[in-house]
């Protein structure tokens, strides 16, 4: 049999409680790293057409600040890649996050402004045919809209642009 001398059992104790602790504020320690290095995820856009739904983060995002509508229109023209498809005359339904609601949003379609700027966090487009055919040209395949999260513009004050989140609606008809 071993024996240690007096006092060598509390020493090892002391030195495993010493290694624990640092194992531990390592361990948090790289934690809070990772946790550092990521983005705050953007509020989110969700389109809905029946029972499919779509939802996404910002194209273009300015947390706190204003995008500009120089930027907030060249962001609206980037194309998206969440589609979803469209049958004609179904009800198109938009829904934002409260954030994005607090500020004011507005529908885009092909980079330009379709609608006044609402304060509600849902909007039904009820039997909305996007897909019309226009004098002679026949319905497109698909169009790209926008929910451009913006302010309304009070006299004398411009409008501040906050995010742009993109969609993509493919013609269930064609």
């Amino acid at each position: 049999m071993t024996s240690m001398p007096r006092g060598g059992a509390a020493h090892v104790r002391a030195v495993v409680r010493r290694r624990r602790a640092v194992a531990v504020v390592g361990a948090v320690s790289a934690g809070l790293l990772v946790l550092s290095a990521c983005d705050k995820p953007t509020p989110r856009a969700t389109v809905t057409v029946g029972h499919n739904s779509v939802s996404t983060e910002a194209e273009c995002w300015e947390d706190g600040g204003n995008l500009g509508q120089e930027k907030a229109a060249k962001c609206a023209l980037k194309k998206g890649s969440d589609s979803i498809d469209v049958p004609q005359s179904e009800t198109l339904r938009i829904g934002v996050d409260p954030e994005i609601a607090d500020t004011g949003w507005a529908l885009w379609i092909n980079g330009q402004q379709v609608t006044p700027v609402y304060k509600k966090t849902y909007y039904s487009f009820q039997g909305v045919d996007l897909f019309s055919e226009q004098q002679g040209q026949a319905a497109p395949k698909q169009l790209y809209i926008s929910v451009v999260e913006q302010d309304k513009a009070d006299s004398g004050v411009s409008k501040s642009y906050k995010g742009v989140w993109n969609f993509k609606l493919v013609n269930d008809d064609a």
